[in-house]
């Protein structure tokens, strides 16, 4: 049985680098980078209109689903700021104004559309460009998750690094013990431990990429609105779904919703949610102690 663990395993590991092939904005060989830069033949007869993978598809169609349901709040045509905003460098700084003003009308979700019966996207103008960095990890899980459920795994937990996603429970049949990761702390510190069994666990928070400059702290988690990072006195949103993809697009959906709009908008979405605010206060959807015993670390 080791050898059919250690082969699962390995085939998850493909299926990462699969699915990175596809969805990455950075890798110039990713079939998205191909797409955003125009390097696809378009569809004949079109300008505009290109034949992708249907994992792609799938995958732009759920965005644009919740960039309609959040009306902006989260969208997925933010490319031209993300790249802009170059978080992953190795002293990131913040982008002139002038740019950032430049690159605003360029995201906005209304100028893409799918079709996921023909696996076709279309980009309707020139500088429209996507960006799946908000879902792909829970998208990623979801198929991890698949594949293992489809070889009988009935117990296992696929941590991506902010997305966690349990199939079943602990081989002793009691719960996984998910932490909430303490903003700003070292990975290991949890601000609270959740009983979770065959769910997905999924936390956005402006700790996880972030520089400081001239006393100021810049994350990753930008405002379409404004093309700055959100300043709405949250510090992260966690997310209990079914489906890991909508977890991830939710945690940043409601993290860009702010505190009240954003626990409203998660219950109305049947999930349950914690906040976390500036002062480091747990704000909980309602029924979530109901539906997840949960357990706060003393510090």
């Amino acid at each position: 049985s080791e050898m059919c663990i250690r082969d699962r395993l390995t085939e998850c590991m493909n299926l990462c680098d699969k699915y990175e092939k596809i969805f990455s904005r950075t890798a110039d060989d990713s079939e998205l980078y191909q797409l955003n830069h125009r390097e696809l033949t378009p569809v004949k007869g079109t300008e505009d209109t290109y034949q992708v993978s249907a994992s792609l598809a799938e995958l732009v169609s759920k965005g644009l689903d919740y960039s309609v349901l959040s009306e902006g709040a989260f969208d997925i045509a933010i490319e031209p700021l993300t790249s802009l905003w170059n978080f992953t460098a190795e002293n990131p700084k913040v982008p002139k104004d002038s740019l950032i003003q430049a690159a605003l009308p360029k995201c906005n979700y209304h100028n893409i559309s799918v079709d996921t019966d023909k696996n076709e996207i279309t980009l309707k103008t020139d500088d429209t460009a996507i960006e799946l960095g908000a879902i792909a990890k829970g998208y990623i899980a979801d198929r991890l998750k698949d594949y293992l459920v489809s070889q009988n795994v009935k117990s296992a937990i696929i941590n991506l690094g902010g997305n966690v996603l349990c199939i079943g429970e602990k081989t002793d049949n009691s719960a996984f013990k998910i932490g909430i990761q303490k903003p700003f702390a070292d990975r290991s510190e949890t601000i609270a431990v959740m009983d979770i069994r065959d769910k997905s666990v999924v936390s956005s928070g402006i700790y996880e990429r972030c520089f400081e400059q001239d006393g100021t702290l810049y994350h990753h988690l930008l405002n379409p609105k404004t093309g700055y990072p959100y300043d709405n006195g949250l510090i992260s949103v966690t997310i209990i779904s079914d489906q890991s993809v909508n977890g991830d697009a939710l945690s940043t959906t409601c993290f860009a919703l702010g505190l009240k709009d954003g626990l409203k908008f998660a219950e109305k979405k049947g999930v349950q949610a914690v906040f976390i605010t500036e002062d480091y206060e747990l704000h909980y959807t309602d029924g979530f102690q109901d539906e997840i015993n949960v357990t706060d670390v003393e510090s």
